[in-house]
């Protein structure tokens, strides 16, 4: 429902709106404008983890928004296990063992964050990474999972956004000219909150339910009575997605809330992580389709190192330069990095 206010030229770029009518008085112009943003409520979260384990949690981050506006963004440091870490966590944030040896662990730093997520709605960037570290940690400190709803804003601005090279954050940033501080848990959260408003905005968006009208995205669930969590889905027909070619996955592991679920992934240059087999294994396990080359059907190019005596100056790859052919002639792919690419495993 729209409500309309009047402000000045001062305050006009700060407020979302679909019009604005000058009207001039006694010398002074004046805006009328009508707001759509009211009922869009949500909690945007994010956590940074300190090892490949997804219960590992050394830094979360939540920002608020209330009828369209993002009142606060908090963000707590917290003591992962045996306050562990690997080097390559830590490349990516920047958070030590010495930044949080003195922090509280996640049992503690729950009781706070709690009644700030029970019976909302909770958006991520990637929601299948923060959801599932959320349910590891819950499992780890054998707490109750909270009654939440979630929604993913990686699929949101995928829809509302089409034609980008990258749907990682800091692309999707990139393009609405939102400033980002990357891999610190309350920056990422505010960012995802501003992905979700300025897409809300784009398209008169006035309650997430209209998402799943508009773009066929419903959102996930997690329950405390029977422990489960469910991630947000589109509605679609999977009886055509063909088995894994190489590598056969294991059905107990799907997740069909994932990114790659349904999808062909194609690898290119060395991970730092794993070898190319074992990453290709965990595509499969989750329900994606692995290939060895690009072809009409891939979505995403996960890139690693590169080694530059063999791609030159340029130092992209055979893959890297057929996607860029690829994507002038209209076909879709997604280029990750292997940050990315853990993000959503």
């Amino acid at each position: 429902m729209y409500y309309s206010f009047i402000t000045t030229s001062k305050f006009l770029s700060e407020l979302q709106t679909v019009d604005f009518f000058p009207v001039c008085n006694m010398g002074y112009t004046f805006y009328i404008g009508l707001c759509f943003m009211e009922n869009i409520n949500f909690v945007a979260i994010d956590f940074e983890t300190a090892t490949m384990k997804r219960s590992s949690v050394c830094e979360i981050g939540l920002s608020f928004v209330e009828k369209g506006k993002i009142t606060d963004t908090r963000s707590w440091l917290v003591k992962p296990e045996n306050n562990a870490y690997n080097k390559f966590n830590i490349w990516i944030h920047g958070i030590t063992p010495e930044d949080t040896r003195t922090a509280p662990e996640f049992d503690i730093v729950w009781k706070e964050i709690h009644p700030f997520i029970e019976g909302k709605l909770l958006i991520a960037h990637n929601v299948a990474f923060d959801m599932y570290v959320l349910k590891d940690v819950l499992d780890l400190y054998n707490l109750d999972y909270p009654n939440i709803q979630t929604l993913c804003s990686y699929r949101i601005s995928k829809n509302i956004l089409p034609g980008l090279y990258s749907y990682n954050l800091k692309a999707v940033s990139d393009y609405l000219n939102i400033e980002l501080d990357h891999h610190r848990a309350g920056n990422d959260a505010e960012a995802c909150a501003k992905i979700c408003l300025k897409c809300f905005e784009k398209e008169s968006i006035m309650h997430p339910d209209q998402l799943s009208e508009k773009y066929n995205l419903y959102p996930g669930k997690m329950n405390k009575e029977k422990r489960i969590y469910s991630g947000p889905y589109t509605k679609r027909d999977r009886k055509n997605i063909p088995d894994a070619r190489s590598i056969e996955g294991d059905p107990e592991k799907q997740q069909p809330q994932n990114i790659f679920y349904g999808q062909f992934v194609v690898f290119t240059g060395t991970l730092k992580s794993m070898d190319r087999k074992a990453a290709m294994q965990m595509v499969a396990d989750i329900g994606g389709i692995p290939e060895n080359r690009i072809t009409n059907n891939t979505n995403f190019l996960i890139t690693g190192q590169q080694n530059f005596r063999i791609v030159g100056k340029k130092g992209l790859s055979g893959k890297q330069k057929e996607v860029l052919a690829r994507l002038k002639t209209g076909q879709t792919i997604e280029i990750l990095s292997e940050e990315d690419f853990l993000k959503n495993i």
